[in-house]
């Protein structure tokens, strides 16, 4: 039998990776682009540092939000 309590922590468990794999794919989309723009790898890593910054945390939000150009 399931109770609602374990019902809630798979819920929570499945929203938290939900956002982490968010925060992941940000992450490296910014970095390759701003590699494909020439940024050194400090550059690329600023780049990637501000997609997480912008990266809503809510796994309600279907969508990532765009790159920075």
């Amino acid at each position: 039998m399931t109770t609602f309590a374990s019902e809630h922590h798979a819920v929570t468990a499945n929203a938290i990776e939900t956002c982490r794999a968010r925060l992941i794919d940000a992450a490296i989309e910014a970095y390759e682009q701003a590699g494909l723009s020439g940024l050194c790898h400090e550059g690329r890593w600023e780049c990637a540092l501000a997609a997480l910054r912008r990266t809503p945390l809510s796994a309600a939000d279907p969508e990532p939000a765009p790159p920075e150009r």
